[in-house]
């Protein structure tokens, strides 16, 4: 769920052994223009996604709220955004799940950004246990924020809305929609085009899944360097999974362009080695059991594979692995560590080398199982290398590494403060479990100076939230 269109280059952070130094960067940052700015005020802005929260008394109707950057730090969240409130479609219901996915998008190109929600378990009919789903996009640049529904699903197993990416696909300037849809016993990747005015609008499947079939998640990006977006995709059925790339040819038809047994749970896109072409990484990869050869040999504690774009070559020839058990990468292999269950992209000291943060919420800190933490790799011209592992223990990280916390489990990019560094967004929904207010997000600014600043954590106590904000960062937009 990361837009070409809303990708910048990525991100370098060379880090010491010693653990908490950075390098200075090579050149003065330039101001970046914000990843997701929903209020228009210039800085970027993190979406949370609760889909399990209660709203009106009605269990997992789900709601999202949107933290707004500021001058030195995300301090102000929308508070509650649900079906509830005039201007958003639909009514809060048990089960609906507003919120499933979120994915920032400028549908019209003015640089504030639109935000598409999923409700996966919306019902559209008289049977409350059906889940057709719908997408919804919401304008926040007015002061109440406005939605307009673009997609529904046609069965009562459909469940859209799980899984979203955006990006002008087919090429006539409008920005169009990928989803999911799972389906009774067979699930299939829809393609709804712009623009994204209200529903009904006609959809197509681009590829369907075998038995239990699913898409896992979608990524935007210009694989061949022909300044086009294409849709990357990694699924998986009950025997079978894989990676693949549509890309939208020059009548605007789409077709399979490249494909691969691995799958993982989670992509993120950039041109790691500035060649000109979008790199694919695929983390927690795995491979397909029916199939008798993998990318990744070594599995321990979790892997992300690396794809390279190519003009000349075919896609991803040139191929690695990354683990904690790689030279520099910071961490230790160790069974359940789940090592790129999340994945971004952004620069994050101004250099303008790619640079990929990996989550890794299963990873134990001491003693403390599952408490979670992150790995940022170092961008260098020939792509992601080594990288400094940060947990809550580590210093200038509020909070303290508690069991179950899952720090890690989604990870965001954006230039938060406006410094022209982009920082980092961790969340750790597991923090608090049990408490009827509990997850959290954590702000880690960027520096060229050789520290890390002060991190911020950014909770559902701290923005008064009411209670029933469960999974705090559960799902993370920006």
């Amino acid at each position: 769920m990361r837009a070409r269109t809303l990708a910048a280059t990525a991100v370098v952070a060379a880090l010491t052994a010693a653990g908490l130094s950075l390098p200075l960067a090579g050149s003065a940052a330039a101001a970046t223009t914000p990843r997701f700015d929903f209020n228009g005020d210039g800085y970027a802005d993190i979406a949370v996604g609760m889909p399990n929260a209660t709203v009106d008394g009605k269990a997992k109707a789900g709601y999202i709220s949107v933290i707004y950057g500021g001058p030195q730090s995300p301090s102000q969240s929308t508070g509650v955004i649900s079906q509830a409130e005039a201007g958003i479609p639909g009514t809060p219901e048990a089960g609906d799940r507003f919120g499933s996915s979120v994915e920032p998008v400028d549908v019209n190109g003015d640089g504030v950004f639109e935000l598409v929600v999923g409700a996966s378990g919306e019902s559209l009919s008289s049977e409350q246990l059906g889940n057709e789903g719908t997408i919804t996009v919401l304008d926040g640049s007015e002061w109440n924020v406005k939605g307009t529904t673009v997609a529904r699903g046609a069965s009562e197993f459909s469940g859209i809305g799980d899984t979203i990416a955006a990006g002008d696909y087919d090429g006539d300037g409008d920005i169009d929609l990928a989803y999911n849809d799972s389906g009774e016993e067979r699930g299939e990747l829809r393609f709804r085009p712009g623009p994204l005015t209200a529903d009904p609008a006609p959809t197509t499947t681009l590829r369907g899944y075998g038995m239990g079939g699913n898409t896992v998640d979608l990524a935007t990006g210009d694989f061949d360097g022909d300044g086009r977006d294409d849709l990357a995709t990694t699924w998986k059925a009950m025997e079978d999974s894989g990676t693949f790339i549509t890309r939208w040819d020059d009548q605007a038809k789409p077709a399979q362009w490249w494909a691969d047994a691995d799958r993982g749970s989670a992509l993120a896109t950039a041109d790691f080695d500035r060649d000109g072409t979008d790199d694919l990484a695929v983390g927690l990869v795995m491979p397909n059991g029916e199939s008798e050869t993998t990318h990744c040999e070594d599995l321990l504690g979790g892997a992300v594979l690396l794809l390279k774009g190519s003009k000349t070559a075919h896609f991803g020839t040139e191929n690695e692995c990354i683990t904690q058990s790689n030279p520099d990468v910071g961490g230790t292999a160790e069974s359940g560590d789940d090592f790129g269950a999340a994945l971004a992209a952004g620069d994050l000291n101004g250099d303008s080398r790619p640079e990929l943060v990996v989550g890794v919420p299963g990873e134990d800190v001491g003693t403390v199982k599952d408490a979670g933490g992150y790995v940022t790799l170092n961008g260098t011209e020939h792509g992601p290398y080594g990288g400094l592992a940060r947990s809550q223990s580590t210093p200038n990280m509020p909070g303290t590494a508690e069991a179950g916390d899952r720090f890690g489990a989604q990870v965001a990019v954006g230039d938060y403060n406006r410094d022209g560094l982009w920082d980092t967004a961790v969340s750790a929904p597991g923090e608090n479990a049990g408490e009827p207010r509990s997850g959290g997000v954590w702000f880690a600014p960027s520096s060229t100076e050789e520290t890390y600043p002060l991190g911020k954590s950014l909770t559902p106590f701290g923005f008064a939230l009411p209670n029933g904000a469960i999974k705090y960062g559960e799902v993370l937009g920006s």
